[in-house]
């Protein structure tokens, strides 16, 4: 192999997942900069880079050197440190403080920084703060470097190198050589697999006891993340044993040891199947059903009123009649500590918690209105006109504890607390907020039953509904305005089971069918549709009031295909940085997919980027009004979401949605899911694909059953 030495001046190509680079490098002896290509695990301008390889000959770019291997080193020229310290790399540091830097240091930058950086307060413009700054980003960029080294030479992917050292600190490679399964237990986009393949290079033998619980305590993770908050003992044992194809006897032993070690828990349930629980789903659902008892308990925060009086004040006042289900409601609202407002679309579920709030507030009850998204929340306020927050927000994280600052022990401060959509909403979020209700205060619970289930473990309305021990209020009759919109009446028609009735060519609805048999087409059709012929016709804003829901993330129209394609139609240029495999762009609709309560954002919430600062390796998000700051290697939380899953879609409404639906969806196609992307929509609906998937999803009822015991909790407890 020859051998090729030089300094890095420019990165063209990089892709973060596998090391793969294309770079320009200043090589002694050559008067233009040499192209090289070649795999490493990081890497920056102005690095001095030695590489082993051969040159070949392009036939489109022309020579170049392919590099077998590559090693870095910290350049030692002023240029190039300069550079290598201009690059992005640390954080606080930019092209005009690179300079400084060198100027004042020299070669002995590096040194100061690491050794001496109360030095660098010498430079002009560097104060305590800045001083801080540097030196702390140093440091992670170091132990990040190390991560991504031990990573790559383990043969795995260096991006989610900032998040482990993030979880684990300097303690990282130790803690991943002692146990490497921690990677799939504690870094969010490392699975079992990644980590199995580390396991395997570091020597755990297959049948190892370490690698037969990591493999049964990920199947369990697996399945609660399909919504299940339990699992039958024999299956999970055999889904275990198949994955890992190891014998079923160690996988046995393994969960004797896991459970002997209270890491899971077992129980009988009522039809006498043994289940396995993680201990915080098991303990979710028992303290949701003791709280939900001990709520229901003791006297009503109103005090007694005389209901046909109320009812006659309330309907005068706000010159609505409510309907014989509504008054039925109304009473009981006044009277049960804890009951379910529960119906589709148009049947008035707003006119009946506006309707209990006009005598709650005559009676000077303190309300609390909560939802589980900020889309949802921001709705609530709108149609009652009082304040509403998300329950997170409502609920405080404390970053000390780990949990909310409000719990039985600190509840809220409020009479009644009245929940929005909650159909959305997982057993471990719903044990969490009913902790914090205080005992004398009234809870009502709203939602659409008939919605998909929680993203997160459990089916908290609907397991409620079932138990049959707690008062529900089901308004099932369409009000007279809302029957004249295809959208309510097409909504529920899909819930009866029937087809949605279209109108004829040339007729105007607010509820369209378009055909469209080849998805590849299909993907063109949407773009001309958000593009084109909505806004032309409907005088709706593409980026602000169009949404595109669909079942998948993956296919033709998956979310992530549909993203790439409308990002391109509706905001081809700008600041763009690339991480993780999307393109990011100033401008660009994005939505975050996990809980971060440092940033106070959650899943599911939607802004817009509305600055990307190269220099400082940060992005800012706008989440209506509020600006969040993002580092480059925090993009992972975040996606496009000019299109966005069904699933993603709880909770929120859209002027104009868009629908996808197409027999490449067949696993995901039922009632529920098409039922709950209708009703997501304000004022207009178009659904895309063919009539063959429709009938599908509509002709589907069997909600994909998860396995919960909240029900019989409910039922023993109350």
């Amino acid at each position: 192999m020859e051998k090729l030495d030089g300094q890095i001046e420019r990165i063209v190509f990089r892709n973060e997942e596998n090391g793969f680079c294309v770079l320009r490098v200043k090589v002694r002896g050559h008067k233009e900069l040499v192209t090289v290509t070649g795999t490493v695990p990081t890497i920056n301008s102005g690095e001095w880079m030695t590489a082993d390889g051969e040159w070949f000959t392009d036939p489109r770019h022309g020579p170049q050197f392919k590099a077998e291997q590559m090693r870095m080193s910290k350049p030692d020229t002023l240029e190039g440190i300069e550079k290598y310290l201009a690059s992005g790399l640390i954080k606080g540091i930019g092209k005009e403080y690179a300079k400084r830097l060198v100027k004042t240091f020299g070669r002995d930058v590096f040194d100061v920084i690491e050794n001496s950086s109360g030095k660098l307060r010498k430079v002009e413009g560097i104060g305590r703060q800045r001083k801080d700054n540097i030196k702390k980003a140093w440091d992670v960029q170091k132990s990040v470097r190390q991560i991504m080294a031990f990573l790559f030479s383990h043969g795995v992917s260096t991006t989610r190198a900032f998040r482990i050292h993030k979880a684990y600190g300097d303690k990282a490679i130790e803690m991943v050589q002692r146990d490497p399964y921690c990677l799939a237990r504690d870094i969010r986009g490392i699975g079992f697999l990644i980590a199995d393949q580390i396991a395997m290079r570091l020597g755990i033998a297959k049948d190892s006891d370490l690698r037969a619980r990591a493999g049964l305590e990920f199947v369990l993770g697996e399945l609660t993340a399909n919504g299940h908050c339990a699992y039958v003992r024999n299956d999970l044992l055999s889904r275990s044993a198949e994955l890992l194809q190891i014998d079923l006897a160690i996988v046995e032993r393994a969960l004797d040891h896991s459970l002997e070690n209270d890491r899971l828990i077992q129980r009988a349930n009522f039809a006498g199947d043994d289940l396995i629980y993680l201990p915080k789903l098991y303990f979710a659902e028992i303290d949701l059903a003791k709280r939900l008892q001990a709520l229901e308990h003791g006297r009503h925060p109103c005090p007694p009123i005389d209901v046909s009086k109320a009812l006659a004040w309330v309907q005068q006042k706000s010159g609505i009649e409510l309907a014989p289900a509504q008054r039925k409601a109304l009473k009981t609202a006044v009277e049960s500590k804890v009951m379910i407002i529960t119906g589709g679309p148009g049947v008035g579920k707003t006119t009946l918690v506006n309707s209990v709030l006009m005598v709650l507030k005559a009676k000077k009850l303190r309300v609390v209105l909560c939802a589980p998204t900020g889309r949802a929340a921001k709705r609530m306020a709108e149609t009652t006109g009082m304040e509403a927050k998300t329950i997170h927000r409502l609920l405080q994280y404390n970053p000390g504890t780990g949990g909310f600052v409000h719990c039985a022990e600190n509840p809220l401060e409020c009479d009644v607390l009245i929940v929005d959509e909650s159909s959305m909403i997982d057993v471990m979020l719903a044990s969490q907020l009913a902790d914090a209700i205080p005992l004398h205060a009234a809870f009502i619970v709203v939602g659409d039953a008939d919605q998909l289930p929680s993203v997160g473990p459990g089916r908290v309305l609907q397991d409620i509904i079932h138990s049959k021990k707690i008062p529900v209020a089901h308004l099932d009759e369409v009000f007279r305005q809302a029957a004249t919109s295809r959208i309510i009446t097409n909504a529920h028609r899909i819930n009866r089971g029937q087809m949605p009735e279209f109108p004829e060519a040339g007729k105007t609805s607010d509820c369209y069918f378009v055909e469209s048999n080849d998805p590849a087409k299909a993907v063109d059709l949407v773009g001309r549709l958000v593009k084109q012929s909505i806004p032309k016709k409907f005088r709706f804003n593409p980026l602000e009031e169009i949404q595109i829901l669909t079942p998948m993330q993956k296919g033709e129209l998956g979310a992530r295909n549909l993203n790439q394609t409308l990002q391109q139609l509706l905001n081809p240029r700008g600041d763009e940085v690339e991480r993780f495999g999307y393109v990011f762009r100033t401008g660009d609709k994005v939505m975050q997919t996990e809980n971060d309560y440092d940033k106070e954002v959650f899943n599911g919430d939607m802004g817009r980027i509305a600055k990307i600062d190269s220099e400082a390796n940060e992005l800012v998000v706008d989440f209506e009004g509020r600006k969040v700051v993002y580092d480059f290697r925090e993009l992972d939380e975040l996606v496009l979401s000019y299109a966005i899953t069904i699933h993603k879609s709880q909770g929120s409404e859209y002027p104009c949605v868009v629908i996808p639906l197409h027999t490449q969806h067949y696993v995901l196609l039922q009632r529920s899911l098409i039922y709950t992307a209708i009703t997501r929509a304000r004022k207009l609906v178009i659904v895309l694909g063919t009539k063959k998937a429709l009938n599908l999803a509509v002709t589907r009822a069997e909600s994909r059953e998860r396995t919960t015991t909240l029900s019989e909790r409910i039922k023993e407890y109350l």
